[in-house]
């Protein structure tokens, strides 16, 4: 008798969506399953990777390294799977977090393919949504003449990262009504009227039963049939559509078959070289409000969407969590947490000066930064 094929959960949505924390969550919430966390980021260091592990646990999290997680020149993304396999008896669920700039779809193409479909199958994929910068129009086209190169590869690379999705993930959500919510809602149908559920996560927190077990891509002859389950709170009508069916692990939604093969995930990403990222380092400690400010002055000057890291706080022990979604920046002190060492800090961008960005985060902190 065959053994069970390892379900996986697919996590994208642009960058600064909110994933890394939706699934430090996941695994605070998930501890009666064993879970393999597979972290993409589009940068020279997984700052995401080192962020869930803090979270301790049983736990087992893997980096990869290549910003475009599946894509045909992924070296990694094959052997770690194939790895997981192997250690199938430790695993009940594999969780793929990919880069804010990658499609999902090279990952489902993947799990099709004869090197993995025997061993695992796609559970669903989640798309997470930052909804105050979606109601802002932060993913619609850009009208000013400088930006409107970012503004149509953010709108396009959105709407490709929706259609790829069965569940979309409002995200960001603590301080919206419910008109407000419905508004998020029509504005996700409309963009991506193929999704298949749009779920709420309050304080990026969703129920296991609601994300993991879902089934969605199982084969229509399967014995276990599950539509999922339909996101719901007093005044809203958040609803699957009314096709709502099982896919045969080869369709997706009303998309038909993948016929793209991956080549054509890296094909959308060479035609706009724009998307840069880049670490800078600091053996000096910092002072929290000053370098919040300095990384907030730095967001409005040069074209950056994500900004991540640590630094060391010049008083007391611990580390300081950057995290900066386009001029939007917050700072955090973890004092209990193991002390860091250094600073560093990673940028992404559509063509940010790196020059500029150290030369400006020196001058603003007063410290030393490479």
């Amino acid at each position: 008798m065959s053994q069970p094929r390892i379900p996986v959960t697919v996590i994208t949505g642009f960058l600064g969506a909110g994933k890394t924390t939706l699934l430090s969550n996941l695994m605070r919430d998930s501890r009666q399953r064993r879970l393999a966390i597979l972290v993409n980021e589009f940068g020279e260091v997984s700052i995401d990777g080192a962020l869930l592990r803090g979270e301790g646990g049983e736990v087992e999290i893997h980096d990869l390294s290549n910003g475009l997680v599946a894509y045909d020149d992924d070296e990694d993304f094959l052997p770690t799977m194939q790895a997981l396999w192997q250690r199938r008896g430790l695993i009940d669920h594999v969780l793929i977090e990919t880069s804010g700039l990658a499609l999902p779809s090279a990952v489902m193409a993947q799990l099709q393919g004869e090197a993995l479909a025997p061993y695992f199958v796609l559970d669903a994929t989640l798309a997470v949504v930052d909804t105050p910068l979606l109601l802002a129009g932060g993913f619609g086209q850009a009208t000013a003449s400088a930006d409107q190169a970012l503004g149509q590869s953010v709108a396009s690379l959105f709407e490709q990262q929706l259609a790829n999705a069965d569940i979309v993930v409002l995200n960001k959500i603590d301080t919206l009504g419910d008109d407000t919510l419905l508004e998020a809602e029509a504005r996700v149908r409309e963009l991506a009227p193929s999704i298949r559920f749009i779920e709420l996560a309050y304080k990026a927190k969703l129920d296991t039963r609601l994300t993991l077990g879902l089934h969605l891509h199982e084969p229509a002859n399967a014995g276990h049939r599950h539509f999922g389950p339909v996101a719901s709170m007093p005044g809203l009508k958040m609803r699957p559509l009314a096709n709502q069916r099982l896919l045969d692990g080869h369709s997706h939604g009303s998309l038909g078959a993948h016929s793209h093969g991956l080549a054509t995930h890296k094909h959308f990403h060479e035609q706009d070289p724009g998307w840069l990222s880049f670490m800078i380092r600091s053996t000096d400690a910092q002072d929290p409000q000053t370098l919040r400010e300095a990384i907030a002055a730095i967001a409005c000057s040069e074209p950056l969407l994500r900004i991540k890291g640590f630094a060391p706080p010049r008083d007391g022990g611990g580390r300081l969590i950057i995290q900066g979604v386009r001029s939007r920046i917050e700072l955090r002190t973890e004092p209990d947490a193991a002390p860091a060492r250094h600073a560093q800090l990673v940028f992404i961008g559509y063509h940010p000066s790196r020059t500029r960005v150290v030369e400006q985060l020196s001058q603003l902190t007063r410290t030393t930064w490479r």
